[in-house]
């Protein structure tokens, strides 16, 4: 099993409530594995609630579909199931936490002008070594030893048709499937409609 921890003399790591070692347990119970990019994640998400005020309700928008969403949803209060995290994966490593109600806040990214001094992780990064001949632990080990040194940051104001509670409004059935669905799906679910779903 791969083994996470800071480099030799380093300063602890914590995440929230979690060292740096029961922080990796969860991730791998929870992601599967303590995959770089869950790692650095972790770090995008503290780093992007350290300079929110403390007080506010916020949300969060992740821009890639790998990774960042779920550490959003072990460090924050954020989840796709309660509608305070939305995916819309433009393939950008990236993530924004911001105001529910006014949203401001703040984006960060994985910033690749700042990966010279990390060589596994810019490799890694950048997709120029194949997986299988990654060297995981040092991999992790310059992940912690970078922390948020890598991670570039700026505030935003999320545009308004984002913002506020986002309600489903009234149901019916779907005249193809007969299934749940909003009325303002119309009358046919998106899986009846066709080329929603991947499977038959």
């Amino acid at each position: 099993m791969i083994v996470c921890r800071p480099p030799e003399g380093a300063p602890p790591v914590r995440f929230g409530r979690w060292s740096l070692e029961d922080y990796c347990d969860i991730v791998r119970n929870f992601h599967g594995s303590v995959a770089p990019g869950m790692l650095i994640g972790s770090f995008m998400v503290q780093h992007a609630r350290a300079v929110l005020p403390p007080d506010i309700l916020f949300e969060a928008i992740c821009e890639t579909r790998v990774c960042v969403a779920d550490a959003v949803q072990l460090l924050t209060p954020c989840t796709t199931g309660n509608g305070r995290l939305r995916v819309i994966n433009v393939g950008r490593y990236a993530l924004a936490l911001y105001d529910k109600f006014t949203g401001k806040g703040v984006r960060v990214h994985l910033d690749a002008g700042k990966l010279d001094d990390w060589p596994e992780t810019r490799s890694w990064f950048l997709k120029l070594t194949p997986k299988a001949e990654q060297d995981t632990e040092r991999l992790l080990g310059e992940i912690i030893a970078a922390g948020n040194t890598t991670i570039g940051r700026r505030e935003i104001t999320v545009d308004p048709s984002f913002l506020g509670k986002r309600k489903l409004g009234p149901v019916h059935f779907c005249r193809g499937c007969g299934e749940s669905i909003p009325v303002a799906e119309g009358e046919l679910c998106g899986g009846c409609r066709g080329g929603v779903l991947p499977y038959r």
